[in-house]
């Protein structure tokens, strides 16, 4: 039996709040064996953590591009802390989600941009300190996270770019930066995005990579898929927006394997491997490894 791993959402959020567990039933139902919990500031470590216990999920810990200007230095000696604390808690997989933001103006210039770098590059050395992966917020920002992946790095032999573990989240870059991400041991995630035609260049990219680079995740509550997105004129008329959940994510992943011309089967079996190569602790996490006899 093949089943689904959500490589990135958000359940501490305060949309699921009335109806976190249902949700996360909701999700089971459909077959998505497992949610990786991403934090974004310290101020949800313990919510994350918590949460992520209670359900048999896993957990990453890390401040987001978007959190900090309203984070202090000293969250980095808290982050280190916590990783510290909980290095022997299976269910932490990462450090994440970390990385740079060049889509919101005011985080591309001074002073936040440099910011930015500043909490990056730190948290980076952090997750080579601690020996885990990353999971990377990816946003116009493709070539400057992969200068610090290699800055941060270093080399290995015949001078080449140490490799990571990781997944470059919600990504949208070039098919060249994508190789780029992928050389040096990322998988890239795809999610509800992928849903609209007129996405064209992603669905390219997502019809054309490797299988073995590809995970699937929601980002919920956020990136809703077309059949949930209300328009800004639907918004204005009183209809909210519509609220991501990781139960989408078989049907995200069928419009996937539609793209790519083989079973939704197929592509839950190789993403979920993918998502044990970015996130090695998963494996202990998940029921055995899953078999399947569907064909392409």
């Amino acid at each position: 039996m093949t089943y689904w791993i959500d490589t990135h959402c958000h359940l501490d959020a305060a949309e699921f709040e009335p109806d976190t567990p249902a949700v996360r039933a909701r999700a089971a139902i459909k077959n998505v064996a497992h949610c990786v919990l991403a934090a974004v500031a310290v101020g949800n470590f313990d919510a994350v953590r918590q949460l992520a216990h209670a359900q048999a999920d896993s957990y990453a810990l890390g401040i987001h591009p978007l959190c900090v200007a309203q984070a202090r230095d000293a969250d980095l000696a808290t982050l280190d802390a916590c990783l510290l604390r909980y290095r022997d808690d299976p269910q932490l997989v990462a450090v994440g989600e970390i990385g740079l933001d060049f889509f919101v103006p005011a985080l591309c210039l001074s002073p936040l941009r440099e910011r930015q770098e500043y909490f990056y590059l730190a948290q980076l050395k952090l997750a080579r300190k601690h020996g885990l992966p990353v999971i990377l917020h990816v946003r116009r920002s493709a070539d400057r996270l992969l200068k610090g992946l290699r800055d941060i790095g270093g080399k290995e032999g015949a001078g080449t770019a140490s490799r990571w573990h990781g997944i470059a989240h919600a990504f949208n870059g070039s098919q060249q930066q994508a190789e780029a991400f992928i050389a040096l041991g990322f998988k890239l995630g795809f999610g509800g995005a992928l849903t609209y035609e007129r996405a064209l260049q992603l669905r390219r990219l997502a019809a054309s990579l490797p299988l073995d680079a590809i995970v699937m995740e929601t980002d919920a509550p956020d990136m809703p898929p077309h059949w949930l997105y209300k328009t800004a004129e639907q918004r204005s008329a009183g209809e909210p927006q519509g609220r991501n959940e990781p139960g989408e994510l078989p049907r995200i992943g069928a419009e996937l394997a539609a793209l790519r011309g083989i079973s939704p089967a197929a592509l839950a079996l190789a993403t979920t491997r993918n998502a044990i190569a970015a996130l090695p602790r998963l494996r202990a996490l998940l029921p055995a490894e899953p078999q399947t006899t569907a064909g392409p």
